[in-house]
């Protein structure tokens, strides 16, 4: 283990993201300029066949430099990365790519392969489809040493379990052995970071690295990378649509609208005095609180009473090795907690991945068998009702996933998938009345008829939640169980479907359980909030009241690392966390 110092600096930088910005301004920008320039992109254009994506885009990124591509989905974002490694298939590129002042376009595939991983690497937007699922995480970060460095296994070995220590990864010897779908979202974040950061590269393309992550894990992952880069003088090229993070991790900013570079900027003048009206209209997508206050005689529709969900324990359970055998006590998924939700409210459920929030979600559902604990909905023991009577009450209580493009059926039309729910429920409408009141439904969620033969991957992430939603919708329920509605959208689209359930809620009076790790959407639509921390609710209350004078050292906690409203840097020292 000795050759790990002398590979890595083992320093640690007490450095927190905020400080990339204010505070360190001027240092920052008078070490761009002292730099030498690592990246030059000089009238970047990528064609797929007749039709272009990305439009004479020009920019540098200096060593050390942690610059910020930002824009909405489709701006061209991450086709622009993937073109400085020529990772796009059956692309034309166009214009120059230099790195270390020699062209990318006129290297050979070979030259590239040996580029990759060693000069430049890239954090991909969703670990669990880049990682792959066949080969141990170990298997994964070894590859690349042995590829680019030679090294014979066992030192291979010794350094993977370096650099999953140095992510933040415990155990990281054990984890050596574990394969994608044995990590939490974090732990394959980190995992991917140490495989990226593993020959100390000199330029880190960061495609979305925290999309869909809690607030907590977002703010360490953003700490970590923020500590790497200062400690390597890495230069990094972070791709998002989340403004907050790039406000407090970078230097400069480009921002992107349908493939064009509108502005570039250092970030303190971008975000005090932004230039392009498409920047500004980004500046300004923050969700707007438009609900109104819930009248104390509304009636009851949801309630749940000491619902808890406990998975038992298993007599053997292999772990890592045949050889090792040991017997898993009982998992408590879920505490008992009780829950009223009112006609036309909104009630938030926010906590970190693995804090119950689905959990509970699914047990109201009465789609989770490990349950105990009752559930009323519509003066109905739900819990207890026999098939026939929950397959009534389900009419009224429906569900929008995670993720459209997974819920979707990718073989289903739209009109097949929004009046899919009719024809289970309400088998006696004729086909023309049905098509109607897909017409009608699809109107309401702001798309037309003129889709109704396409299939779901023709669709953006907006337009295919506002599917999602329209699939619900056209029962007309009483209750809508959200789960992370817009976690995968960019401000602006967000703003759009949190707005259209607003709308929606106060024209039928529905009532909403929205679970979000996303303080800010909790915010704008929840009445009431419960704060899950590992299965337990261990705050709750009036969200303007919990949000503004949180008593739990938790709750504290994600509203620190969301800054919610928090208009300059925050100036703490990140904590070190091993997820």
């Amino acid at each position: 283990m000795t050759l790990f110092p002398l590979y890595f600096k083992t320093k640690m930088h007490k450095h927190s993201v905020a400080e990339s910005t204010n505070s360190s301004t001027q240092a920052d920008q008078q070490n761009i300029a002292n730099d030498t320039t690592l990246l030059t992109c000089q009238n970047l254009s990528v064609h797929f066949g007749a039709t272009q994506v990305v439009h004479d885009v020009t920019f540098t990124i200096h060593a050390g430099e942690r610059f910020a591509l930002v824009g909405e989905s489709g701006s061209g974002k991450t086709v622009t990365a993937l073109a400085i490694l020529r990772l796009l298939q059956g692309a034309h590129i166009s214009g120059d790519i230099r790195f270390n002042q020699v062209s990318l376009l006129s290297k050979s595939t070979h030259e590239m392969c040996q580029l990759r991983g060693k000069e430049i690497a890239m954090i991909f937007q969703e670990p669990m489809t880049a990682l792959n699922p066949l080969l141990t995480i170990g298997k994964q970060i070894i590859e690349v040493l042995q590829h680019h460095e030679g090294l014979p296994h066992h030192s291979a070995s010794e350094r993977a379990i370096y650099l999953l220590q140095r992510t933040g990864i415990s155990h990281a010897a054990q984890r050596l052995s574990a394969y994608p779908h044995q990590l939490s979202g974090g732990q394959r974040q980190r995992a991917m970071i140490a495989m990226a950061l593993a020959c100390k590269p000199k330029l880190l393309l960061a495609d979305e690295p925290t999309t869909a992550l809690d607030v907590t894990t977002r703010e360490q992952i953003m700490a970590l990378l923020y500590e790497l880069q200062a400690e390597f003088n890495m230069a990094i090229l972070l791709i998002t649509h989340d403004l907050h993070l790039v406000r407090r991790f970078a230097q400069r900013v480009g921002v992107m609208e349908k493939g064009k570079l509108v502005e570039l900027a250092p970030t303190s003048s971008l975000f005090s005095q932004p230039q392009h009206a498409y920047t500004q209209r980004l500046l300004h997508s923050i969700p707007i609180r438009e609900i109104h206050d819930i009248s104390i005689n509304a009636p009851i529709l949801l309630e749940a009473k000491g619902i808890s969900v406990h998975f038992p324990g298993q007599k053997k359970t292999q772990w890592h090795s045949p050889k090792t055998w040991f017997f898993r006590p009982p998992f408590i998924a879920l505490h008992p907690l009780n829950l009223t939700l009112r006609q036309g409210e909104t009630i938030g459920i926010v906590g970190e991945s693995g804090s119950g929030k689905t959990t509970l979600a699914m047990a109201l559902l009465n789609l989770q068998t490990l349950t105990s604990g009752k559930v009323f909905f519509l003066n109905h023991n739900f819990s207890e009702a026999n098939r026939t009577t929950r397959k009534q009450l389900r009419t009224q209580l429906q569900i929008v996933f995670q993720d459209p493009f997974g819920s979707l059926s990718p073989r289903m039309t739209i009109a097949e998938i929004v009046s899919e729910g009719l024809a289970l429920h309400q088998p006696d409408l004729s086909p023309h009345t049905r098509r109607q009141y897909v017409i009608d439904t699809l109107q309401e969620v702001g798309l037309d008829d003129t889709i109704l033969e396409r299939y779901p991957h023709e669709f953006s992430g907006g337009q295919r939640q506002r599917i999602a939603i329209a699939r619900v919708l056209i029962l007309k329920p009483k209750v809508l169980i959200l789960d992370e509605p817009t976690s995968s959208l960019d401000v602006s689209i967000q703003k759009q479907v949190l707005s259209l359930l607003t709308l929606l809620q106060k024209k039928y009076n529905m009532a909403y359980l929205l679970i979000s790790h996303d303080l800010a959407v909790i915010n704008a639509m929840a009445h009431h909030t419960l704060v899950l921390k590992e299965g337990t609710v261990v705050e709750e209350g009036q969200t303007h009241t919990l949000l503004t004078q949180a008593q739990h050292p938790y709750t504290q906690a994600l509203l620190h690392a969301a800054a919610l409203g928090d208009s300059t840097p925050d100036k703490s020292v990140p904590k070190k966390h091993n997820n």
